[in-house]
């Protein structure tokens, strides 16, 4: 089983994270940012995986460190399910439509963390969500996952769609990359090793 679980606490935030890459699409997910809980559930459904989160922060003062240790808690949940990586498909890609936008997210598992977004939002704000916590959130969740993640937006005038388009598009490019492909023996690289 591909999974993994943690609990992480600071002065900022209390976050318990559990992750089973090959699940269901089940999702258990409180947080005290309406938006981003929205966001990881429609990733759970759409990744097939199942993803429990129960995370609470400093709200108060705003979204930043709850939406930013939520990207980093899962990212290294993702790291340690994936394991050696051993016959992974290693790539993943998707295109996404949401009404009038369409998202393009391609992924690699390289061991490489690196985030390219191409986004340009048209509101600050969805709801009470600052819209710049999207790129940290990713940017999060690339660095701690060791993933390269490249993010486009090739049109869109919706704010929710755009973002809700992306996390759609990520999870379905994620479920690609980790899915166990049996032509492949051992790590996929010339390397010997991700």
């Amino acid at each position: 089983m591909r999974q993994a679980e943690t609990a992480r606490q600071t002065n900022e935030t209390n976050i318990s994270l559990a992750l089973e890459i090959d699940g269901e699409g089940k999702a258990d997910i409180q947080t005290d940012v309406p938006f981003m809980t929205h966001m990881l559930d429609l990733f759970t459904k759409h990744g097939h995986f199942n993803l429990s989160v129960d995370a609470k922060g400093d709200t108060d003062v705003d979204d930043h460190h709850t939406t930013e240790d939520i990207g980093i808690v899962l990212g290294q949940m993702f790291k340690e399910a994936l394991g050696d990586k051993k016959g992974i498909k290693r790539y993943g890609s998707s295109f996404v439509p949401m009404d009038e936008t369409l998202a393009q997210v391609v992924v690699d598992l390289s061991n490489r963390p690196h985030l390219e977004m191409r986004v340009d939002f048209p509101s600050q704000k969805v709801g009470t969500f600052d819209t710049e916590l999207v790129h940290e959130f990713l940017w999060k969740f690339a660095l701690e996952a060791r993933i390269n993640l490249h993010v486009i937006v090739h049109y869109g005038t919706n704010t929710h769609h755009m973002i809700e388009a992306i996390f759609k598009a990520m999870a379905r490019a994620l479920d690609e990359a980790t899915t166990i492909d049996p032509r492949v023996k051992g790590i996929p690289s010339t390397k010997g090793m991700l």
